[in-house]
C-alpha cells in the first residue's frame, strides 16, 4: 500500500488484490440482511399467496437489501469489511487448543 498526500489529506492507494478482497467482504456483510428478508419475505408469501403478501414479501426483501448496503458502506467506511469479517469469523476459542492437551 502507497500514501499519498493530496491537498492535505493522506490517501492510501490499494493493490487490485485488496480491493477485490474488500469488496468481496462486503458483498457478504451486505448478503446477510439481504438473506434474512428473503427467508422472512417467503415465509410470509408462502402464507399468503396472494398479491398483497408478495406485495409485503418484496418490501421486506428490499428492507433487507437496503439495511445491508446501508451496513456494509458504514463498516467499509470505519475500519473496513476484510477486518469486520475476520473478526466475526475469528475463533479464539480455539487459538490454545495444542496448549490445554500438553
Amino acid at each position: 500500500m502507497q500514501t499519498l498526500k493530496q491537498n492535505g489529506k493522506q490517501k492510501t492507494k490499494r493493490s487490485f488484490f485488496a480491493l477485490m478482497t474488500e469488496i468481496f467482504s462486503w458483498l457478504q456483510i451486505a448478503a446477510s440482511p439481504f438473506l434474512i428478508g428473503l427467508v422472512v419475505g417467503f415465509i410470509i408469501y408462502v402464507s399468503r399467496p396472494n398479491r398483497i403478501g408478495l406485495i409485503i414479501a418484496i418490501i421486506i426483501a428490499a428492507v433487507g437489501l437496503i439495511t445491508g448496503i446501508i451496513w456494509a458502506a458504514k463498516v467499509w467506511k470505519e475500519k473496513g469489511t476484510t477486518h469486520f469479517i475476520s473478526a466475526v469469523m475469528a475463533s479464539p476459542d480455539f487459538d490454545n487448543l495444542n496448549d490445554e492437551k500438553e
